[in-house]
């Protein structure tokens, strides 16, 4: 180890880490997004199994309404996916360009 006046850590102290609020947010409606899920999946299958046993005459209707519940609940919950990835930083947010624009024309014309 080396001694002297300039002898130290190349390295400053990390900040303390804070709580990302967006982040928990987006995180606890995926997962109640996720449990709607499933209960609307189940309850489909059991309407579905009432409709064909011919025991009930609106479960036809009552399975297509869990179908379309199950179907926007999954859409819902992939868009908090999508924006829990931009709030973590793991996605850039659309405004800014990743990578420098095309010239107008192609090659060809940059020539």
């Amino acid at each position: 180890m080396s001694t002297g006046k300039r002898a130290g850590s190349r390295r400053g102290a990390r900040p303390p880490r804070s709580l990302n609020k967006a982040a928990l947010v987006l995180g606890v409606g995926i997962t109640l997004c996720v449990i709607a899920w499933g209960y609307l999946v189940y309850a489909a299958i059991d309407f579905g199994t009432a409709a064909r046993g011919g025991t009930a005459s609106s479960a036809w209707a009552f399975m297509g309404l869990a179908c379309l519940g199950a179907i926007a609940c999954l859409f819902v919950g992939l868009l908090l996916v999508a924006r829990l990835m931009r709030a973590l930083g793991v996605t850039p947010p659309p405004d800014s360009p990743s990578a420098e624009p095309r010239p107008v024309g192609g090659k060809r014309a940059a020539r």
